[in-house]
C-alpha cells in the first residue's frame, strides 16, 4: 500500500523527519518494518506543507518515481520548514497507474490528505458506487485513477456539510467497508489540526519524547527508536491539535 507520516507543532525542516532519522520515510520506502500489504514503496511519493504566513493553501511536491531517486527533493527538504506537513511513499494499488496525479498527498484549499490502504474491487462495482456518492463539483475535479482521491472527495463533501473531521473519516470508512471492504488508514490535516485512522494497517503516534514541546507525529511506522512512540489500536481515530492528542475507537464516530 504505502507509508505515510504527518507532523504538527513548532516549525521544523522537512528533512528532519522525512530523510534524516534512522528509519525515516526514505528508509521505509524500500525497507518497511510494519507494512502488512506490499514490500517496496517505489511508485511515487509526495509531500505537502502549510506556510500560513505566505498563503492559506498548502504547497505540495509530488513525483511518480521513488523518493530515493529524487535528488531535488533531497536538496530542498533541508531548507523548507513548516509546523504542519504530511508526506507519503506509494505502492500503487493494482489497477492504479504510477503517476503523479494519483500520488498522495491530495489537497484542497484547506486540507492535506493521504490514504494508506485500498478499496477492494475499486476497479469494479465498488468504485462505481463510491464515485456516484461524490458531489458533481468534486467528481469533476478528480484527476487521477486512485481510490484515495475518490475517498478524499467523499470526505470533503462531508466536511462541507458540516460533519466534524473525525466523524467524516469514520463515515467514509463505513461506506468502503459496506461496499466491498479494504484497508483505510487515513491522514487528514490543516495547519491547526491533525486527524488519523488505523483501519487495517499499522499506525503510531509520537507526542513528547525528543520532539519539540507541543509537537505530535502520526506515522505508519516509528522513524526512530524514541521510546515515546505509541502504537494505535486497529479501529481507532486520532485527533491532535493545540498540543493535545486524543485517541478513541472509530465506532464512536458511527
Amino acid at each position: 500500500m504505502c507509508r505515510h507520516i504527518a507532523y504538527l507543532g513548532p516549525s521544523v525542516s522537512l528533512e528532519s523527519l522525512l530523510l534524516s532519522p534512522s528509519h525515516s520515510l526514505l528508509h521505509q520506502s524500500y525497507r518497511p518494518k510494519f507494512q502488512r500489504h506490499g514490500t517496496v514503496n517505489a511508485d511515487g511519493f509526495g509531500c505537502g506543507w502549510f506556510a500560513p504566513q505566505s498563503r492559506p493553501e498548502p504547497a505540495v511536491y509530488r513525483r511518480d518515481k521513488p523518493i530515493w531517486s529524487d535528488v531535488t527533493f533531497a536538496s530542498i527538504a533541508g531548507v523548507i520548514s513548516s509546523g504542519a506537513f504530511l508526506a507519503a511513499v506509494r505502492d500503487a494499488t493494482t489497477g492504479s497507474a504510477a503517476e503523479e496525479s494519483s500520488t498522495s498527498p491530495f489537497t484542497s484549499p484547506e486540507w492535506l490528505f493521504s490514504h494508506n490502504g485500498m478499496v477492494k474491487d475499486f476497479d469494479g462495482p465498488a468504485g462505481v458506487a463510491l464515485r456516484r456518492m461524490v458531489s458533481d463539483v468534486r467528481i469533476a475535479s478528480i484527476r487521477g485513477t486512485s481510490d484515495s482521491e475518490v475517498l478524499f472527495a467523499l470526505i470533503l463533501d462531508r466536511l462541507q456539510d458540516g460533519m466534524p473531521p473525525g466523524e467524516a473519516l469514520g463515515w467514509c470508512i463505513d461506506r468502503g467497508l459496506e461496499l466491498s471492504g479494504g484497508t483505510f488508514n487515513f491522514l487528514l490535516m490543516n495547519d491547526r489540526s491533525l486527524y488519523a485512522t488505523a483501519c487495517g494497517d499499522s499506525l503510531f503516534v509520537l507526542c513528547g519524547g525528543e520532539l519539540p514541546p507541543g509537537a505530535v507525529v502520526v506515522a505508519s511506522e516509528p522513524v526512530d527508536d524514541d521510546p515515546a512512540w505509541e502504537q494505535v489500536p486497529d479501529g481507532s481515530v486520532v485527533e491532535a491539535g493545540g498540543g493535545e492528542v486524543a485517541m478513541r475507537p472509530l465506532k464512536e464516530d458511527k
